[in-house]
């Protein structure tokens, strides 16, 4: 029965072959979602590194976090941008996931990962994730938490308030757009954890800063940051 399901697998491919999301190519047997040469040229940022790398100067003054990075640059006309586009508005949730496990993969290991205790996503709005079907973040988070083994929780923090997108604001617009929209379920959850708070893109940090002064609330949180990207500074 197995071989027989692999030759129809096998069979199906030839026909409608696996294709790569950000270049179109057609995938090799050993590949996923991504080709191998494309995961090559993507633009790595290497932040997570650098202590009081660029990522983490957005942060200075606005909010008290431990360390932040993004896995990427994100700019216009890039593959990157075409896989969140993909990602976030086409359905391809599972890009997400295969990013979040070469982004894990990268981080463990390193310093900047060093005695997290959980990941949690940026949660979107329960009525913008029935029209979406998902949130692309909890997506990025399986993937990581698979490669990082350490655990996912997308439950203990939601977002109370559907606020407008946050596409051409300002940054002061941005940040008012998302104040007080966070809140904590179940803080014992939390005491004394820390958390790496993930996103897909980076902008200003409107969203990320408000999250984060949400979960410190919590006795003993502390905060990192962890996105797909940032926006080319």
């Amino acid at each position: 029965m197995s071989f027989k399901l692999n030759f129809i697998n096998s069979f199906i491919g030839l026909i409608f072959p696996n294709t790569c999301a950000a270049c179109g190519n057609n995938l090799y047997k050993n590949e996923n979602i991504i080709c191998t040469k494309c995961l090559y040229e993507l633009p790595k940022t290497n932040y997570y590194k650098e202590k009081e790398n660029p990522v983490e100067q957005i942060f200075w003054g606005r909010v008290n976090i431990e360390r932040a990075c993004s896995y990427y640059f994100f700019h216009k006309g890039s593959k990157f941008r075409k896989l969140i586009h993909k990602l976030k508005y086409k359905g391809q949730k599972e890009i997400g996931y295969e990013i979040g496990r070469h982004f894990g993969s990268e981080l463990s290991g390193s310093d900047f990962i060093n005695d997290v205790d959980v990941i949690v996503p940026v949660p979107i709005h329960p009525s913008r994730k029935r029209h979406r079907g998902y949130n692309q973040s909890d997506w990025i988070g399986m993937g990581m938490s698979e490669s990082l083994d350490i655990p996912l929780d997308t439950k203990n923090f939601y977002r109370n308030v559907a606020t407008e997108t946050q596409t051409k604001k300002s940054r002061f617009e941005r940040w008012k757009n998302v104040e007080n929209v966070f809140k904590v379920k179940n803080e014992d959850a939390f005491l004394n954890k820390h958390i790496l708070l993930i996103d897909d893109v980076l902008t200003t940090g409107a969203t990320l800063e408000a999250c984060a002064n949400s979960l410190l609330k919590v006795d003993g949180v502390r905060v990192s940051i962890a996105t797909l990207a940032v926006t080319q500074m």
